[in-house]
């Protein structure tokens, strides 16, 4: 698919130039572009006024070293002028950017996304608002279509941001926020929690990635199915290491019994592109090195490390998560 990539750290489209804040491929997206250019050079040419008033106050000839020390200049300059500025941009800012966060119009696609510690609770919904299906630390969304997304965070606040999709929000405990995102391209946008929460909130990436109308489609469709791996034969000894672990009180899996709300659901983790909330990509040599040394690559997330199984066990297990897609 064009503007995919292999790796699946969300980080890695936080480099190069131009920054994502300034590279927009949505609508909403755009907004807050304009808003930082405008920001960026009003900042610009306040410095440089401060900075020619200060040389002429060090510099400057007599009469006009006087004239800026005058008290109404100090008013003016010092609390007129910033009230004037700050209260300018604020209702511009707020003007521009409002459509980005107004309430439900009706008739929309709905994903509620909940910040979890340190990780993202996917979950698709119907018209009604129920739930679906559920992914875990990427979105799908189709292109050129708004998404609105529900955010909310059970445990502590997080912050949702994909800076070439829209604009930062916060996630409260006890609140749910609305944000809209589109994509105008197809593509993966990686995104990042932004506000500090704590443990490895540095290591609490997601992806969204956009697919053309017919391959979302696909790609639902397919979730919504149960993975043929779960119950197949030469997969048997995987599965049962997964159950004999106890990984079933966390996660679930459906055509199982594990059902677990603790962590990820895991129906198709074999067809995510990372693991770990963007800490190592898919693949089986991954899935075996994250079960053993979770506690290692991701300090301090709330899975233990499995390293008292053998090897024989962990490459069971990894062999099966791997296959279902």
């Amino acid at each position: 698919m064009p503007g995919e990539t292999t790796q699946p750290q969300a980080a890695d489209a936080f480099h190069g130039w131009p920054p994502p804040v300034l590279d927009p491929a949505g609508p909403f997206a755009g907004p807050v572009t304009v808003l930082s250019w405008v920001l960026f050079v009003g900042g610009l040419l306040i410095l440089l006024l401060v900075l020619a008033a200060l040389l002429l106050a060090l510099a400057g000839r007599g009469r006009l070293r006087d004239a800026l020390g005058r008290e109404r200049v100090v008013w003016l300059g010092g609390l007129a002028f910033p009230v004037v500025v700050l209260s300018a941009l604020l209702v511009y800012g707020l003007s521009l950017t409002s459509d980005l966060t107004e309430a439900p119009r009706g008739g929309e696609m709905r994903i509620r996304v909940s910040g979890e510690m340190w990780w993202w609770r996917v979950s698709y919904l119907d018209g009604a608002g129920r739930e679906v299906l559920q992914e875990a630390n990427e979105l799908h969304i189709p292109v050129g279509r708004p998404v609105l997304l529900e955010l909310e965070s059970p445990d502590v606040i997080h912050s949702f941001w994909v800076p070439r999709l829209g604009g930062k929000l916060d996630m409260i405990p006890g609140r749910r926020n609305i944000l809209r995102l589109q994509a105008d391209a197809p593509g993966v946008y990686g995104g990042q929690c932004a506000e500090y929460c704590g443990g490895p909130h540095a290591f609490m990436g997601f992806q969204v990635v956009a697919l053309p109308p017919e391959r979302f489609e696909a790609w639902r469709a397919a979730r919504g199915q149960v993975p043929a791996a779960v119950t197949e034969a030469a997969f048997g000894s995987g599965r049962a290491v997964f159950e004999r672990a106890g990984c079933g009180a966390c996660h679930t899996i459906r055509g199982t019994a594990a059902n677990g709300l603790a962590g990820p659901d895991l129906t198709h983790v074999g067809a995510r592109r990372g693991l770990g909330a963007g800490v190592l990509p898919n693949g089986r040599g991954p899935m075996k090195r994250w079960l053993r040394d979770n506690q290692e690559l991701k300090p301090g997330n709330r899975m233990p490390a499995y390293d008292m199984l053998s090897d024989r066990d962990l490459d069971d297990v990894a062999a099966w998560l791997e296959a279902l897609k």
